[in-house]
């Protein structure tokens, strides 16, 4: 016998909804508007289905679904292009968005889209046999760190992240490496864009760019943490564009 899994979610409209995963390269294979509106939409071997809800509050949804890939890098790259050239821009907050590409504590390296209707897309390569949580570190920065990037990307409490991050940086009797500091304000940027606070994002997205992280600093780090600093650059890059 074989199985297969189809997510069902809920949407207020049907044709935003096909129309951002049309941007995002899949097929509509079934649209229906009456009795009730449905629709399929499938990539590949991934296949979701949508329902219509005319009372239906994405802004209050907690529906979503994961999506295992094994180059989640290339596909992160071809989702962006496909939502840049739908909406004229990479949307980053309000509905519909996408979030930054990174390394969880989970052993999956992922990012996390929400559509139009607000269903959460979570999208993921293991890198871990192990897909247990990391034990949150003892150093004070690398575990504002962990515990931040928990609740941005996985609980998507971007309160509670703020207040970690605020109350790491806020620190006098302990400094953060430069790497750890660079991590720490990009993420706390990131944070305050998506909440509308655009004048403090910015100042915090130029204090990093401050941050000077050459070869020979890079050459100290080890491999989780030398990627780290990419994906923490790559997406300074996007946040300032």
């Amino acid at each position: 016998m074989a199985e297969k899994t189809i997510p069902l979610l809920p949407c207020p409209s049907i044709q935003p909804v096909v129309d951002f995963y049309t941007a995002l390269g899949f097929e509509t294979t079934y649209l229906q508007k009456s009795p009730y509106a449905y629709a399929v939409v499938e990539r590949g071997p991934v296949e979701l289905q949508f329902f219509g809800m005319k009372q239906y509050d994405p802004a209050a949804s907690y529906s979503g679904c994961y999506v295992l890939t094994d180059d989640v890098d290339a596909l992160y790259a071809t989702f962006r292009a496909g939502l840049k050239a739908a909406y004229g821009k990479v949307p980053r907050r309000g509905l519909p968005r996408i979030g930054p590409l990174k390394d969880m504590s989970y052993g999956v390296r992922q990012f996390l889209m929400t559509d139009p209707a607000g269903n959460s897309i979570r999208v993921g390569q293991q890198l871990s046999e192990d897909q247990s949580h990391r034990p949150a570190p003892k150093e004070t920065f690398a575990r504002a760190l962990h515990i931040a990037d928990l609740f941005v990307d996985s609980k998507e409490d971007l309160a509670g992240a703020a207040k970690v991050i605020d109350r790491a940086l806020a620190l006098e009797d302990e400094r953060p490496t430069p790497a750890q500091h660079l991590r720490l304000l990009v993420l706390r940027g990131d944070i305050a864009q998506r909440q509308g606070e655009d004048e403090h994002a910015e100042r915090l997205l130029e204090r990093a760019a401050g941050i000077a992280i050459d070869d020979a600093a890079r050459a100290g780090l080890g491999e989780e943490e030398r990627e780290a600093v990419r994906d923490a650059l790559a997406r300074l890059d996007e946040l300032r564009s």
